[in-house]
């Protein structure tokens, strides 16, 4: 019996020991690899911004060299469409909405959110004389599985789209995941976000390519074309960066 418990405890003892390396070596990995995680998410968000600004050709691979010249990242009072101070120098607009000190819920809301930061970001793009060319409006919303984020390039006249692409969604591939598409994602290019000061870009089915308000919706992805519109309209409203794109502030 004194063999069997002996036994026993030596196995006992074999797991933990194993048990404690495996965690020593996990925990020391998180933390020696974390700096080199922060850089690849950030080279990520550069690259779907310069994506969306049209410049990703240009960069020629050096993500951060050309985003650095081209881009400035500027922070929007949604309520008033002003310019303020980055809120703080580890800000991030999607944790900022989690927070009800930093947040505004949202009563009836469709995009699949309760909340929206009282603060967001915004991308301007510069071209080579130092003018802003594009915008860059970082927007979220329900698709059919979660929450699908994209950034949507807007023209200097603050009315015209130049892109949109999504760099994070569970959408079915073939079906919602063609948001992805290079095609789908062409036919943003010109189209008319407002019509007398509303909201009037429209996803719908067999939109034709001279309605200067409307792109092609999904094939076989009703909901998540509803989620894009319902994204859009948000976004572009009141709610979300209607105040900012009226008063273009970038011209001043």
């Amino acid at each position: 019996m004194s063999a069997k418990k002996e036994t026993l405890g030596r196995t006992v003892g074999v797991v933990v020991a194993v048990c404690l390396v495996c965690s020593i070596v996990v925990s020391g990995a998180a933390v020696g690899l974390r700096s080199l995680q922060q850089h690849n998410a950030a080279l990520d968000k550069q690259t779907n911004i310069l994506d969306a600004a049209g410049l990703l050709a240009d960069a020629k691979g050096n993500i951060a060299k050309t985003y650095e010249e081209r881009v400035e990242e500027r922070f929007v009072d949604l309520s008033t469409g002003n310019y303020v101070e980055k809120p703080s120098a580890d800000f991030d607009m999607y944790k900022a909405a989690k927070d009800p000190a930093t947040s505004t819920k949202l009563e009836g809301s469709n995009v699949g959110f309760q909340r929206k930061p009282n603060v967001a970001s915004v991308y301007l793009v510069k071209d080579d004389a130092g003018q802003v060319s594009r915008i860059i409006l970082p927007v979220h919303g329900s698709g059919l599985w979660d929450l699908m984020y994209a950034f949507l390039a807007v023209d200097a006249d603050g009315q015209t789209a130049r892109g949109l692409v999504y760099y994070q969604q569970k959408e079915t591939p073939g079906l919602g995941g063609e948001v992805l598409n290079p095609s789908w994602k062409a036919k943003w290019d010109g189209k008319q976000l407002f019509e007398n000061g509303d909201v009037a870009i429209k996803v719908k089915k067999n939109a034709s390519p001279d309605d200067e308000h409307a792109v092609d919706a999904l094939s076989g992805a009703t909901l998540t074309s509803n989620g894009v519109q319902y994204t859009l309209d948000f976004w572009l409203g009141e709610q979300g960066f209607g105040p900012f794109l009226a008063k273009q502030p970038w011209k001043s």
